[in-house]
């Protein structure tokens, strides 16, 4: 299998376009943008610090400023840590327990949180439904195409639940941001400081609802937002994910975050610092479609210069834990 010789993208993922040399069409379109980000990055780091300004106005008028996704793992961790420590935000995190959360990483979570001196909540839904999502996302395809380019249809699941009860729970609760610990990777600097949107959002949620309503029925329902949400735009908060604008470099991320008592799990894949389930979601990924769900992400993140190809390569292609995926796999099966 040919990989590009700049980033790691491989020939099996879509539009990959390899010229002569083994440059792939994201690298070659990559060229001479280098500066222009640099600045927009700049720009969009000042309208956070407006933003918290414009918020500081109202801020006795609700008990928290932000409410943090928060997995646990490394990204996350180091983000809130910004949120906090950096710029002074009063958080409410947010967690959600899937089944697989590694009991390293709730232990993370416990001594972070409290290191950082932050409210948390977990968030469980039931195993049963939970289940039933989980094991058919590996028997078939629940969302679109484009949305297989960056994460497994298991992880797709997760990931909308967890914005759907951020947003419900931000709306109901009247805190204006939610965080998210995206790498720079994962997501484009143009949506690092974004207004949600009432139609905006009620299209994103009725591309997981709907799939997911066919999987569960209205079971579904409770986690996603209702006509009464949609109805006072006013209270719909801001994403921000700070990791496209702030400096990132994983080692550093690594020896900030102890200080918090964070530790590595030594019980997830390369490419997770929480999940159980992610290197079972990634071969069933792999083995459907032929390129590895992270590796949209580790490549723009080559490609950024903010990860060393060496290690991009390792991540995607090194060698993974087979227990990992038996484990997982035995746990659904039962």
């Amino acid at each position: 299998m040919k990989i590009c010789t700049q980033c790691i993208l491989p020939e099996t993922f879509p539009g990959a376009g390899f010229d002569e040399q083994g440059v792939c069409a994201l690298c070659r379109k990559k060229r001479g943008k280098r500066q222009k980000e640099t600045n927009e990055k700049k720009s969009y780091q000042q309208r956070f610090i407006d933003l918290l300004n414009q918020l500081a106005k109202t801020r006795d008028e609700r008990p928290y400023d932000i409410l943090m996704a928060y997995s646990g793992g490394k990204d996350s961790t180091y983000t809130m840590g910004l949120l906090k420590q950096k710029y002074g935000l009063r958080i409410l995190a947010l967690s959600l327990d899937n089944g697989f959360v590694s009991e390293r990483a709730r232990e993370n979570i416990r001594l972070v949180t409290d290191a950082l001196d932050i409210d948390h909540t977990f968030f469980k839904p039931r195993w049963k439904l939970l289940k039933k999502i989980f094991t058919t996302s590996v028997e078939k395809e629940l969302y679109s195409k484009k949305s297989l380019e960056r994460a497994s249809t298991i992880c797709t699941s997760c990931i909308g639940l967890v914005k759907s009860m951020c947003l419900k729970t931000a709306w109901e609760l009247k805190i204006p941001m939610i965080g998210f610990g995206w790498s720079p990777g994962q997501a484009p600097l143009q949506s690092a400081l974004m207004k949600n949107n009432p139609s905006f959002v009620r299209m994103n949620q009725q591309s997981i609802l709907g799939p997911l309503r066919e999987v569960v029925g209205i079971e579904i329902d409770p986690y996603f937002l209702r006509e009464e949400h949609y109805a006072d735009a006013g209270r719909f908060p801001y994403n921000v994910h700070p990791m496209a604008w702030e400096f990132y470099n994983e080692v550093m991320i690594l020896d900030s975050i102890r200080n918090y008592g964070w530790r590595a799990p030594e019980d997830t894949d390369s490419n997770s610092s929480n999940c159980l389930l992610n290197a079972f979601a990634n071969a069933v990924h792999i083995e459907k479609y032929g390129f590895h769900p992270y590796v949209w992400e580790i490549a723009n993140m080559v490609r950024d210069e903010v990860m060393a190809r060496e290690d991009g390569y390792e991540k995607i292609y090194g060698a993974q834990d087979m227990n990992l995926i038996a484990a997982a796999k035995k746990k659904l099966e039962a």
